[in-house]
């Protein structure tokens, strides 16, 4: 079994910066491509960016873009979301996700495509 753990959530005003960080535990595995998830109350689960675990290629939501960076340490074990200039439009709680099944059918964009998911991590921006 593989168990995803989002930390680094928080409480902080608008146009501060906060980090997140999603570390992998239990059996290994390969992962083809993880990606990070945002949701809202009330609203459906949104997505944020996903990097190719080995190539390092990213991908960003245009309402991220040019304010957050998907990264991943050189061991590769740990997966991270720098976000800067927050607003309180992003405001949510955050979800990392792990495709290991490499379910290439569906875009990396989309829940479908991963298999493992984190309990999330609750980001709260303040105006």
């Amino acid at each position: 079994q593989v168990q995803l753990v989002e930390s680094g959530g928080g409480l902080v005003q608008a146009g501060d910066s906060l980090r997140l960080s999603c570390a992998a535990s239990g059996r290994t595995f390969r992962r083809n491509v993880m990606g990070w998830f945002r949701q809202a109350p009330g609203k459906e689960r949104e997505f944020i960016a996903w990097i190719n675990w080995n190539s390092g290629n990213t991908y960003y939501a245009d309402v991220v873009k040019g304010r957050f960076t998907i990264s991943r340490d050189n061991a590769k074990t740990t997966l991270y979301l720098q976000m800067n200039s927050l607003k309180p439009e992003d405001t949510a709680v955050y979800y990392c996700a792990a495709d290991t099944a490499y379910s290439t059918s569906n875009p990396p964009t989309i829940t479908s495509r991963y298999d493992y998911w984190g309990q999330g991590t609750q980001v709260t921006v303040s105006s």
